[in-house]
């Protein structure tokens, strides 16, 4: 990346430079996060035939950004420090990497039990062994694309002379909605089947 003047850092905190910037990217990521909608609504028989999974959306939808932001936050910090190599053998990424899965691995465990437990208060329960399954499952595979995906936007970002911290959270969290939903929906109905 060439180096920036004085004029060039400081063109990158306007306005004008900021709204040039994320418009594109967020409308591109509105319309996309309307697909997630209508994932839901295509498999709406699936969710209420088994309410239970209905605990797990949200959660899981979140869970997937929040650990897809993270990532992006600890990446960008460390390019703007100038440590960052997009290098497969880059031992503090991969110890980034695998953090990030030892938490999803924890979180998605426990929000398949307390989804059972919820079900079995609120709605028709599922049995533990298929909700465990469908949790961990999905929160897992969720996990590796926020990884992919959160170094992916870090990289292109860098690419393109963008401030990774204003472009990567943005759309790993949108994708992980959406991806998110599909990724939910599709171990559920494979367990379930």
């Amino acid at each position: 990346m060439a180096a920036a003047g004085p004029d060039d850092s400081l063109d990158a905190w306007s306005i004008r430079h900021i709204v040039a910037t994320m418009f594109p990217i967020l409308l591109a990521l509105s319309v996309l996060e309307m697909g997630s909608g209508y994932v839901l609504e295509e498999l709406e028989k699936t969710y209420l035939s088994n309410p239970t999974l209905l605990v797990l959306v949200p959660v899981m939808i979140g869970m997937g950004g929040n650990l897809g932001a993270i990532l992006s936050s600890r990446l960008s910090t460390r390019l703007h420090l100038g440590v960052l190599e997009f290098d497969p053998r880059d031992d503090v990424l991969w110890t980034n990497i695998l953090a990030i899965l030892g938490l999803a691995a924890t979180v998605f465990s426990a929000l398949g039990i307390a989804a059972w437990l919820v079900g079995q208060v609120i709605a028709q329960p599922m049995p533990l062994v298929d909700l465990l399954l469908i949790s961990i499952v999905s929160g897992m595979l969720l996990a590796v694309i926020a990884v992919v995906l959160s170094v992916g936007a870090t990289y292109v970002s860098y690419t393109q002379g963008l401030d990774p911290d204003d472009t990567t959270i943005p759309v790993v969290t949108n994708l992980c909605d959406i991806l998110g939903v599909v990724v939910l929906s599709g171990v559920a109905l494979i367990v379930l089947n």
